[in-house]
């Protein structure tokens, strides 16, 4: 998964995510995109350059934007499609409210233990420190699972493992730990 070397977005948000055929997103508006050095460099400095809302606040600060920049912004982006709002209530979150986080068109109509995994992701890909953010690899394997237990849940099956998402929480270290499954 990836290019090689390394690019970075530096624009990631919702007005840049396109869907085609059968709601494929597809990232576009590569205008700002800078590639990543490949060998031992852990940032480049560049100008800052992205969206208010959705850039890297590390980034902003010290101007070397990283490859966990753009892992900043899809947590923003994430965090919009779970709720359908621009900004989770931190209110609902600590208190475990995830029927008041979650789109309300959805009606209930999901996976508890899905959300809580995908909101957590979410949660974590916001830290205001690259070094709190997970890689996006792990993003996208914890998404696919995600996915895949609430394609089961919808088929009628249970050969998910429910303990999968308390096990998410305690790997990436998130402060949010949900009450209510």
């Amino acid at each position: 998964m990836g290019c090689k070397p390394p690019m970075i977005h530096r624009d990631i948000k919702s007005t840049n995510i396109l869907l085609g055929k059968n709601f494929q997103a597809k990232l576009g508006d590569f205008g700002l995109s800078r590639s990543f050095p490949v060998g031992n460099e852990t940032h480049v400095s560049t100008n800052v350059a992205g969206s208010p809302g959705y850039l890297d606040p590390e980034y902003y600060r010290t101007n070397w934007l990283t490859v966990k920049s753009d892992v900043f912004s899809f947590g923003v982006v994430l965090q919009e499609i779970i709720s359908s709002q621009p900004v989770i209530d931190p209110y609902a979150l600590t208190n475990g409210d995830i029927k008041n986080i979650v789109d309300p068109s959805l009606i209930g109509d999901y996976d508890s233990s899905s959300m809580w995994k995908a909101l957590e992701l979410a949660m974590s890909r916001v830290s205001a420190s690259s070094s709190g953010r997970p890689k996006m690899s792990q993003v996208a394997n914890e998404l696919q699972k995600c996915l895949l237990s609430e394609n089961s849940r919808k088929e009628g099956r249970h050969d998910v493992d429910s303990k999968s998402s308390v096990a998410l929480s305690t790997s990436f270290g998130t402060k949010h730990n949900p009450d209510a499954r």
